[in-house]
This record gives structure tokens, C-alpha cells and sequence, in this order.
């Protein structure tokens, strides 16, 4: 007969062990017995209600510490509700997760520990009048079709995959497929032939986007790849060497790689066959493929939530190509391919043939002052006439400029305006064709391009940054600037005579496409997260305050989708990388048509000319000057913790036009931070920048790089 020791020691062996969670067709059961919903419960569980949908049709499992944590509250719920003909157990004080109470001290009345958000879902639950009798099912199928009709019949599972190690692929909106892919060529192939992946061309003219499989670190090393990739140069260059099994196997079944290699965003593929394209795009989680500032948090979800944040980037935006700042400048041409077919004259045959509003196919050199100094158009020419300098606000105000009455105001509040350059790329007239050279030209505001011209004289008041230069102060000399620059001092009622000028003969409104796009993706995926048009600007403060504890896998979402504004702006004047590059060699990204620094320069001058308006408006109703400006954050005095307190309002309690307003609109503003007047102050002193920290930490400046 064992000994006591011995069966103790059984015991706590059974008690070391993994909890084991109820059948998920129970714990449905258990959850609708107790009146609890699954956003609720989401809440309770700090996850999304996706995952607790997972939970319970057994399409996933919680991990620790969420694991004894939902454990637990099912067996407080099962005691509560037990199935129908067991009796009901009288529930443990202990075990049911009741707070205990704490004794009594000499120093005060006892005190009790405050329940968990677990605890409160089990004491809050109210008893309903019948427990559900849901009928319990086998395993789950291997495919769960979405409710709605697929956007494209061809690929009815939508537009990627998240793998793990179990061979299970994460779709959208639920959906789980098994995959037997024990190699990376096995999986293309499965990925191409079977998985029913890909996504429709965003324009008549375009492409099918190619299918994504993402792999987390699990599924990675399943495939034989390394868990890490480990190297000594920056991130985004590393890659498998050429002699690695994986690399070598992808060859041997006649796949190639692009030119990156097999990095964190690895595509593979084949010459396309007649009209199907034969491509298969991998992203591998474990190898930093999600940059952190980019999509905040999704690497640490399980991965049905990383398929549901994906799924959603991708239905609103564009399937991942790569970083944010790819897949910005991706969407461009997709939205506005360079080719269509056109019907030769000649022999009546369809051939490619130029799509008019694009930028072609052809890269285009920029004009000397567009380019930046290691270009080889500037190295090879000699160039010395000076360059654009059209970038984001850095302005700080005087101190001796600040009154005895802004000094004795409490706060400081900060306003952040929504994605300020995908404002600034509505109805933008860009110029698509090469750069001609004109001495004295008469200044003209709808033709793009860049002017030299003498904006010394343009007076301005002190309080406020010059909009004609990103450091806030008044020109020297003759510059050059961009047609929005130079439009608004003419605007501002100055003579303009401009010295001379690179003028784009063909223009049009390149971006608006996707300027649509990504309004209709941010506006729609903040109103997901409770912010919406038709809310009062108390309730709208409210909302952005709380929004991104509303759901973390779409707050994810709306990071990637402003991620993919300033980094597609960015890649319109992409620098050379690497350590090895010498200065006036072409780089790989001018070999694209979408290298093209001038359409970034006129977008940030139209967004720092938008920002000054507001800034010189607000001084006309409200009498109020800015303490600073960084990029698309001003800082201002104010007399109460709220924009409330300074924003100007009509006597009937609208806005006032003109001004900054608030809204979840892009160009519209919103709270970034309240800190003391004393604190701002404190930092102006240093030479510091209030806009950088106003938030709580430092902020990135939105260059557009």
C-alpha cells in the first residue's frame, strides 16, 4: 500500500500541472448562464473579444497567466451553474475568488484587498432565470467561412494567414485553416494551390495582391528556420545566407527570392503564368517583421489576434508588403498603377500602354534642388545653387517674448492634429513629369515645382514661426521653396518675383487615391474604437482618452495606418543605407518612378503652410500665441486642463472656423497632453522643445523619413 508521502507526492505533481479548461462548448455555456457577454468578459480577461470567441469554439487556448485566470473564473461559474441534472455545489469562500477580509489594525479601520476584474465578473453575475442548453459539437472543422460574401470569389479566404507551430492558419474574421506544410517550399506551394489566400486589385488597371503567410516564432522553427536573426548591421538588412538548407531548398524547387533575400519579409516566387501570379509573401514574427513603433503590442497577442489586426490592416488598407512605410508607398501604385492595356493602332492588339494620372514607369531624375546632397545628379553636376528645405515645424518661442499674464496662466495644453500630411495630400496638385529649368518665370500657383525666390521682406510677428522655414525664423536671402510655400505669401498679400525655377509641365492630384483610402481606414477603424463623427468635443476628448483600451488589436490598427502616412510620405525621398555606399552612387530606391522627393516636399509644405494658418487664425479670435511647435503638435497657454478652455467657440457653442477644432477627422485635433505652465517654462529655458515631451515622453518628428 503506498505511503502517504508517496500519494502527497502524486498529488502535488497533479496540482503542478497545466490547468485544463472545460470543454469550449461549456464554457460558452457557463458565460451565458452567467449573463456575462464576451466583450465583457474580454475586458475582464485584458484581451479581445475575437480571442474569447476562439476560446470558446475551441479554435484556440488562452496562455499564462490568462489561463488560471479564466480557469478560475469558470469554476466559480460552474458552481454557480452547474449542468443541467448535476446538483449545485455549495461554492468555497476561498476557492470562488471572494476576497478575504484583512484584520484589524491599531492604526485604523481594516481594510479589504480590491477585487480583480476576474473576481468582479464572478460577484457581478446575475443569476438568469435558465441556464442555456447549448448542444455540444466534436472538434471544429477545419475551415470556418465568414458570415459575409467574400470581396473576391477567387480568394474566398480572405487575404493572409497567421501559422503556428500546430499547422494551424489563422484567417480574418475567425477563420482557422489546417496546413500540412512541413517546408517553406511545401507551404508556397500549399499557399498558392490550396489555401484559397490573396486579395483583389484596389484599381481596374492594378494587380492581385500576393497572399500573406505570416509564422510565428513556433511555426518558423518548425519550417527549419532560426528562431532569431542575428547580425551585426541594422535590422532591416539581415537575411539568411545563400547556403542556408531553407535558401538552398527554395532554389533546388526552382523559387527564387527577390533581391532582399530571405529576411523578415521574404517573398518567393516564379515567372507569372499567363494572367496568375505565382507569389507567395512570408513574414516572420520572431525576426522583428512587425516593427514595434509600427504595430504596437501585436507581436505578444496570440495569433488569431494577430491574424484579426492584420486581417484588418489589409481589408482597409493594403495587404503587408513589408514595414508600414512599404506598404504607404505600395499603395500608391496600386492605387494608381503606371501601366493599362491600351489597343495598338497598328495591328489592333492590347499592349501595355502608359495610365494616365501615374507616375509611369520610368524613374525620373529630380531637379538638382529637389535632390538631396550624395544624389548623383547634385555630386556630378557640381551643384552649389542650395537645396529644398521644406520639412516639419521645430520652433520653440523666444522666452523674453512671453507676457507677465501667459506666465501666470496654470497650464500648458498640447493639441496633436490627425494625421496632418494625409490632410495635406487631399485635392495636392503634384507634378508627374521630369523638371524643366526657367529663368524669371512668372510665379503661377497651380503649376508644382520648386521656385527660387526672395522671401526676406515678408514681415512677420515674433510670436509666431515664419511659414516659410521649419525652424520658425524669417529668411536671409533668396531660397528655395515649394509652390504651396511661395502660394501662401502671396497669399499673406506679398510681391512675389521668383529668380528662377524647376517647373513639371504634366501635374494632377497623384495622391488623392490614397489619400481616400487611408481618410476612410482611419476615420472608420476610430469610430470601431467608439470615436466618432457625431460626437460633442467633451464626449470626443472622453473617447480618445479611453479608446485605445477599448479594443488593443484595432488600436494596433489605427497605430499601423498613421505608421503608413508619414512612412509613405517618407519613401518618397528614401536615403541611401548602408555602410558601404559612397556618396554620388545611385541607390536602389532611384531606380522606382515613386522616387520622387518633390511630391514629399510638397506635401509637408502644405502641412506646415495648414498649421500656420490655423496658428495666425487662432491669434484673430482668441488672442492666444503658441508656446512651440513640433510637426503636427502645438503647445499652448491655457487656463484650465482641457482645449476646451482656450478653443474658440460661437455663442452658440459651435467652433469657430478658422481655428483649430476638434475632431477624429485627418486635420482635425485632439488632446496630446496637459502639463504646468511652470514646466513649459522650465523647458523653453533649456532651449528644449515643450511639443517633444508634452506627452509624457519624447516625441518622434514627423519628417516623413
Amino acid at each position: 500500500m503506498a505511503s502517504e508521502e508517496e500519494l502527497f507526492a502524486s498529488v502535488d505533481a497533479l496540482l503542478e500541472e497545466e490547468p485544463q479548461l472545460p470543454p469550449p462548448t461549456e464554457r460558452a455555456r457557463l458565460r451565458e448562464a452567467a449573463g456575462i457577454t464576451q466583450a465583457r468578459l474580454a475586458a475582464a480577461l485584458k484581451t479581445t473579444t475575437q480571442s474569447v470567441k476562439n476560446y470558446e469554439n475551441g479554435r484556440s487556448e488562452p496562455k499564462e497567466p490568462r489561463l488560471s485566470a479564466y480557469q478560475r473564473l469558470l469554476t466559480g461559474w460552474a458552481a454557480r451553474f452547474p449542468a443541467h441534472g448535476t446538483p449545485a455545489a455549495v461554492p468555497d469562500p476561498v476557492s470562488v475568488s471572494r476576497p478575504e477580509p484583512v484584520a484589524q489594525t491599531s492604526s485604523g479601520p481594516a481594510a479589504t484587498e480590491t477585487p480583480t476584474a476576474v473576481e468582479r465578473a464572478v460577484q457581478a453575475a446575475p443569476v438568469p432565470e435558465r441556464p442555456s442548453t447549448r448542444p455540444a459539437t466534436s472538434r471544429p472543422p477545419a475551415v470556418r467561412k465568414a458570415a459575409r460574401a467574400a470581396a473576391d470569389p477567387r480568394f474566398p479566404h480572405g487575404p493572409l494567414a497567421v501559422l503556428d507551430g500546430d499547422g494551424c492558419a489563422y484567417g480574418i474574421d475567425g477563420m482557422v485553416l489546417d496546413c500540412p506544410a512541413a517546408t517553406v517550399v511545401g507551404l508556397v506551394e500549399w499557399t498558392l494551390k490550396e489555401s484559397g489566400l490573396g486579395a483583389g486589385k484596389l484599381n481596374r488597371h492594378g494587380k492581385d495582391a500576393d497572399p500573406l503567410i505570416v509564422l510565428t516564432a513556433a511555426a518558423a522553427v518548425k519550417l527549419g528556420l532560426p528562431e532569431r536573426l542575428e547580425g551585426h548591421e541594422q535590422r532591416r538588412s539581415l537575411r539568411l545566407p545563400e547556403d542556408h538548407p531553407v535558401v538552398k531548398h527554395v532554389a533546388r524547387a526552382r523559387w527564387q527570392l527577390t533581391q532582399r533575400g530571405f529576411g523578415p519579409w521574404a517573398r518567393i516566387y516564379r515567372t507569372a503564368q499567363g494572367r496568375e501570379r505565382q507569389c507567395v509573401q512570408l513574414a516572420i514574427l520572431s525576426w522583428d517583421a512587425l516593427d514595434e513603433r509600427s504595430w504596437p503590442g501585436v507581436t505578444d497577442m496570440e495569433a488569431a489576434d494577430i491574424a484579426r489586426v492584420l486581417g484588418v490592416y489589409a481589408t482597409r488598407v493594403i495587404t503587408p508588403r513589408g514595414s508600414t512605410a512599404v506598404s504607404g508607398l505600395e499603395l500608391m501604385t496600386a492605387l494608381r498603377p503606371p501601366t493599362k492595356a491600351v489597343q495598338d493602332p497598328t495591328s489592333g492588339n492590347w499592349v501595355s500602354g502608359h495610365n494616365p494620372g501615374s507616375l509611369g514607369t520610368e524613374p525620373v531624375d529630380p531637379a538638382p534642388p529637389e535632390a538631396t546632397p550624395e544624389h548623383p545628379v547634385v555630386v556630378n553636376s557640381g551643384w552649389t545653387g542650395g537645396f529644398l528645405d521644406e520639412e516639419a515645424y521645430q520652433w520653440v518661442r523666444d522666452v523674453s517674448l512671453l507676457t507677465d499674464e501667459e506666465c501666470t496662466l496654470p497650464y500648458a495644453v498640447g493639441l496633436d492634429l490627425n494625421t496632418a500630411f494625409l490632410a495635406a495630400a487631399a485635392r495636392l496638385t503634384v507634378g508627374l513629369s521630369a523638371p524643366d529649368h526657367f529663368q524669371a518665370p512668372q510665379f503661377n500657383p497651380k503649376i508644382p515645382g520648386s521656385w527660387r525666390v526672395d522671401l526676406s521682406h515678408v514681415e512677420g510677428d515674433p510670436r509666431l514661426p515664419s511659414p516659410f522655414t521649419p525652424d520658425g525664423t524669417r529668411p536671409t536671402g533668396p531660397a528655395w521653396y515649394q509652390t504651396h510655400t511661395v502660394a501662401y505669401a502671396q497669399e499673406l498679400g506679398y510681391n512675389i518675383q521668383p529668380i528662377e525655377a524647376y517647373l513639371r509641365r504634366e501635374s494632377g492630384a497623384y495622391l488623392d487615391p490614397w489619400h481616400d483610402r487611408l481618410k476612410t481606414a482611419y476615420v472608420d477603424t476610430l469610430a470601431d474604437l467608439g470615436v466618432t463623427k457625431d460626437l460633442t468635443d467633451t464626449e470626443f476628448l472622453a473617447a480618445m482618452e479611453q479608446h485605445k483600451q477599448a479594443d488593443p488589436a484595432l488600436a494596433a490598427v489605427l497605430a499601423a495606418i498613421k505608421a503608413t502616412v508619414k512612412g509613405g510620405v517618407g519613401k518618397l525621398r528614401e536615403r541611401p543605407q548602408g555602410r558601404h555606399y559612397k556618396e554620388g552612387e545611385r541607390w536602389p530606391a532611384l531606380e522606382r518612378p515613386t522616387w520622387r522627393p518633390d511630391i514629399r516636399a510638397a506635401v509637408i509644405s502644405k502641412a506646415r503652410v495648414n498649421m500656420h494658418r490655423k496658428l495666425a487664425n487662432m491669434v484673430k479670435l482668441t488672442g492666444l500665441y503658441p508656446l512651440a511647435v513640433l510637426s503636427d503638435c502645438v503647445v499652448y497657454p491655457s487656463p484650465g486642463d482641457s482645449p476646451l478652455a482656450f478653443l474658440p467657440y460661437a455663442a452658440s457653442g459651435k467652433p469657430q472656423p478658422g481655428g483649430f477644432r476638434l475632431g477624429p477627422t485627418p486635420g482635425l485635433a485632439k488632446l496630446e497632453g496637459v502639463e504646468s505652465m511652470l514646466w513649459a517654462v522650465g523647458l523653453m529655458e533649456q532651449g528644449l522643445n515643450p511639443a517633444r515631451h508634452i506627452k509624457g515622453g519624447d516625441a518622434v518628428l514627423d519628417e516623413g523619413e
